[in-house]
């Protein structure tokens, strides 16, 4: 039996979420929801309250209407009244988003980021020494591999300048009931000739990961830029747990897959395009692989959520089948100053022009996704 839930990529930030920011560049959180490609298409008006001056459209966003409606609504993202379906954008609707500009409740209160909270739910969390699995699907080049390695060894190495991989890893110590984690890769194996053929469904994920067993331990999936897996690119990857025999006890897996081939645009930004909104220059990869520079970013995402909620009882908000956890909850964030669409401001090495913001061992750099903070109820990033 198996337990395992989406890490969403949000398809939105290099989209609707970037255009609505052009308006309201501060403040606003992004809109997080699931994507479902047969919904129609949606066309949103947005009224800039700021300066009441104008209103845009933009069409063709394949996104379900109920999703804007209950995540503004829920994560006060924004206000709801300024964004409507075009087809009940009337002069009637458009009249009472411009009467906003002229009554005394101002912009700021409207749309004043609140704080977010992730509730716990009183389950266990990994912590204490956690033994890490790769399992290696496809053709990964030894470098590939070594950058993957040396990305889950930094999480705990100190050696390195801050800010570090393992100051950013740090973080997941301040989550009540869960402690300082040590993880520590002790096997690996190289599943080369695609034993379960080039597409994978999702019940080969639980079934690849136990291959190895144990308590507290992390079994990571790595799938190739020739593999496709079920539901890759609305998802960028999933974390999930599997019953250890017959008893109660469980253990954790992941998978993440290299999207330099499928989907970059949507799993591997900000080091390619996105294949939505404005075609900004995409960042330097950090280790000249966009693909599984991605790939860490995704990774990274996971881990932090696989400690504080491993077993679907952690930390999260909203529903359990479809949460939002300890980075996933701020996803598309690099930097400070970062909003939708934009990773914000990073460290450049000047060498190369790469963007990152955290070292790792052998001079390694990697960028990382800001993570919630149970202390400030924010999610922090590293610069």
């Amino acid at each position: 039996m198996s337990h395992h839930r989406m890490h969403t990529k949000t398809l939105s930030f290099p989209s609707l979420d970037h255009l609505v920011t052009l308006s309201t560049p501060y403040s606003l959180a992004k809109l997080l929801f699931k994507f479902e490609p047969q919904s129609p298409p949606l066309h949103v008006a947005l009224l800039d309250v700021d300066t009441c001056a104008s209103t845009a459209v933009f069409p063709s966003l394949s996104i379900p209407y109920k999703y804007l409606l209950h995540h503004s609504h829920r994560n006060k993202s924004l206000p709801f009244s300024s964004i409507l379906p075009f087809d009940m954008a009337s002069i009637y609707h458009l009249a009472t988003l411009w009467l906003f500009c002229f009554i005394h409740l101002s912009f700021s209160e409207l749309v004043q980021e609140q704080p977010l909270v992730l509730k716990y739910h009183n389950g266990p969390l990994l912590k204490g020494k956690i033994t890490v699995n790769l399992i290696w699907y496809g053709k990964f080049t030894p470098i590939q591999r070594s950058i993957i390695v040396d990305f889950i060894n930094s999480l705990n190495s100190y050696k390195a300048t801050l800010p570090s991989t393992a100051s950013w890893w740090k973080i997941t110590e301040k989550y009540r009931g869960g402690g300082p984690s040590t993880l520590s890769v002790t096997k690996q194996i190289l599943l080369e000739n695609y034993p379960l053929g080039k597409i994978l469904k999702n019940p080969h994920l639980p079934a690849l990961a136990s291959k190895f067993n144990g308590v507290n331990t992390i079994n990571i999936i790595l799938t190739a830029k020739d593999v496709a897996v079920e539901g890759f690119c609305m998802r960028c990857g999933t974390h999930g747990s599997t019953r250890l025999g017959r008893g109660p006890i469980r253990g954790t897996y992941i998978w993440v897959g290299n999207s330099e081939t499928q989907c970059p645009g949507q799993c591997a930004w900000p080091f390619h395009q996105p294949i939505y909104g404005p075609q900004t220059p995409p960042l330097v990869a950090p280790n000249g692989d966009v693909g599984v520079d991605g790939m860490i970013i995704n990774l990274a995402t996971l881990l932090g959520n696989t400690v504080t909620n491993p077993f679907n009882n952690g930390y999260f908000q909203g529903p359990a089948n479809a949460p939002l956890e300890a980075v996933s909850a701020c996803t598309g964030m690099f930097g400070s100053g970062s909003y939708p669409g934009y990773p914000g401001t990073l460290l450049v090495e000047k060498s190369t022009g790469a963007s990152y913001n955290a070292n790792g061992i052998s001079g390694r750099k990697f960028l990382l996704p800001a993570i919630w903070d149970p202390q400030t109820s924010k999610c922090k990033t590293l610069v």
